[in-house]
């Protein structure tokens, strides 16, 4: 079996692990930190939105059971995609909508995921403000921050 990786970044990562840890075909979910300049930023350092990273889910996936679209679409099922820097309650460039990509093929598929969104005007009248970037170094985040839901009995949060 080969596994692949995606990143994605839609808000407080909690509710968005939990919702990507029970798609069959996702074989592992961690919480971390990417896309931002300091080295091993702890959850303290990224909540003062000054590092850069975003909360973000690295999902690692068997792409014979589960395809990146698919991914992608729970990724946009799950989130407000055309709210910048905030979801829900939460604000600030840590919970910014951003697809961190791992190849090309990934890359290429979520603008066209975009596209098609936009076209067909799913969000309308608001642009989608989601980033595409490539990925970067991906800090794990704290113990207490994986499966946190899960941890503690609940199905999800506030998203």
């Amino acid at each position: 079996m080969s596994t692949e990786k995606a990143t994605f970044g839609a808000g407080c990562f909690w509710g968005v692990e939990a919702a990507f840890a029970v798609i069959p075909g996702v074989m592992a979910t961690a919480v971390g930190y990417e896309g931002g300049a300091l080295d091993q930023p702890t959850y303290k350092d990224v909540c003062t939105d000054k590092t850069g990273h975003a909360e973000v889910v690295e999902v690692d996936f068997d792409p014979e059971k589960v395809n990146y679209e698919k991914l992608l679409d729970a990724f946009f099922d799950l989130h407000d995609p055309t709210t910048l820097n905030r979801q829900g309650p939460d604000w600030g460039t840590q919970y910014r909508s951003v697809i961190f990509f791992h190849t090309p093929e990934q890359e290429a598929q979520a603008r066209a995921k975009i596209e098609q969104l936009t076209a067909e005007g799913r969000f309308k009248p608001r642009p989608i403000v989601t980033r595409v970037e490539p990925a970067q170094t991906f800090w794990r985040a704290e113990d207490y921050h994986q499966r946190y839901l899960e941890k503690r009995g609940l199905a999800s949060c506030h998203i």
